[in-house]
């Protein structure tokens, strides 16, 4: 058996199962969940029609690279949303679909990390897991950066020594963030692409979260359009990961993208091609349609607007929560420990959220998410609204 597995950690979801086994949540509340960041909006119609018109291509065997017509709807999309020069992005060596961004970022750590006794990948500290998983099954070591209050929930990629980025092979940035929703400035995205040309590391921004935002005027930038900025027409070690699932509400129909650096690209897609994950035709057509409209991503941000606004009327008051930059998420303050603040409230209200110390790993005795909790909005307007009023009434009762 390969060693490493003896490395990973449970996922967060099953330390909150054994958290709250044996409790008994109270018999007169129905259940809310607001712990798994699983979308709950209608998927598209004319997505599934879509689907459902192309399944006679369930006879042809997918190529990797996949089909032109995704490729090509997937860089008109960067270059639209993200203010990429017309022509920079070649969708037969700039665009790699995937089955979803999950899978996409574990192999492609496997794919860029040079097995030695010294080498780092290094990520936000709370994190999504699949980082730090990723790290030790390609041989190198996680390290994690604290995202604290006092620097806006971004990393202070400022305090980094020299020595750490000479030993970093990948940097992972998560913008807007889970589960803080913080967004990385622009101009810090520039500092780090100068950083990883000094250094010669590759930044991996998994962005699954840049269609969710609250002001329509103002789309946050992504890592794109820091190259844009900088005339850097080559995307040189720069890579975005991007999915449909929470834009489109589609996470079963497991498809987004991996785009970039044309040289690291080819190499992920080598590994790919061994690696055996291509994505349906039916799907990679379908997925067309959904990248192609723009119409349902604004109605889905409507719809969490709305949510957003009525649970932090509602929380504001007791809590010290705060509107994040996007993402679908709120990061709260709680008094005392929060892994017995989840138990609590699910044993006295019914509502499920995540202890933030479950997110995030102890570092020189800090745990970034310790004293914090996850609550994921995805639930309807209606059941987000009962679960904060339940909360309230919760924190009001201690």
């Amino acid at each position: 058996m390969n060693n490493a597995l003896n490395q990973l950690q449970p996922y967060p979801f099953e330390k909150l199962r054994a958290l709250l086994g044996g409790v008994q949540p109270a018999a007169d509340k129905r259940p809310i969940a607001l712990s798994i960041g699983e979308p709950k909006h209608a998927s598209p119609a004319f997505v599934a029609q879509a689907l459902t018109d192309n399944l006679d291509k369930m006879s042809v065997y997918p190529t990797t690279l996949g089909v032109p017509a995704l490729r090509e709807a997937i860089g008109q999309w960067c270059e639209r949303r993200f203010s990429v020069p017309a022509g920079w992005i070649d969708p037969a060596r700039h665009v790699l679909p995937v089955n979803g961004t999950r899978e996409a970022l574990f192999a492609f750590t496997q794919t860029v990390v040079q097995r030695s006794d010294d080498g780092l990948v290094i990520s936000p500290n709370p994190f999504y897991q699949i980082y730090e998983g990723a790290a030790l099954l390609a041989g190198a070591k996680p390290h994690y950066l604290p995202c604290l209050d006092d620097n806006g929930f971004n990393p202070d990629f400022d305090a980094v020594s020299a020595e750490t980025w000479q030993h970093c092979q990948i940097l992972f940035l998560c913008s807007p963030g889970n589960p803080t929703g913080a967004l990385i400035p622009l101009d810090n995205l520039k500092k780090l692409i100068a950083l990883a040309d000094q250094y010669d590391f590759v930044i991996a921004a998994d962005e699954c979260y840049s269609e969710l935002y609250f002001d329509e005027q103002s789309p946050p930038p992504g890592l794109l359009t820091a190259c844009a900025e900088l005339g850097r027409s080559d995307f040189k070690r720069c890579v975005v990961f991007h999915s449909l699932s929470k834009r489109s509400n589609l996470p079963g129909l497991r498809s987004g993208f991996v785009a970039g650096d044309a040289e690291i690209l080819k190499a992920f897609l080598l590994y790919r091609t061994y690696h055996g994950c291509a994505m349906p035709v039916q799907t990679q057509l379908a997925s067309v349609a959904a990248w192609n409209d723009e119409a349902h991503v604004r109605a889905n941000r409507d719809l969490y607007r709305e949510k957003f606004d009525a649970v932090l009327d509602i929380l504001a008051p007791v809590m010290d929560v705060q509107r994040p930059d996007g993402s679908f998420y709120l990061w709260p303050k709680v008094e005392g420990d929060d892994a017995e603040f989840c138990r609590a409230l699910f044993e006295t209200q019914h509502v499920t959220v995540v202890p933030g110390s479950y997110l995030s790993r102890d570092v020189d005795g800090l745990n970034p998410g310790a004293g914090r909790v996850r609550l994921a909005l995805v639930a309807p307007l209606a059941e987000c609204v009962e679960a904060a009023q339940r909360i309230r009434a919760f924190i009001q009762s201690r």
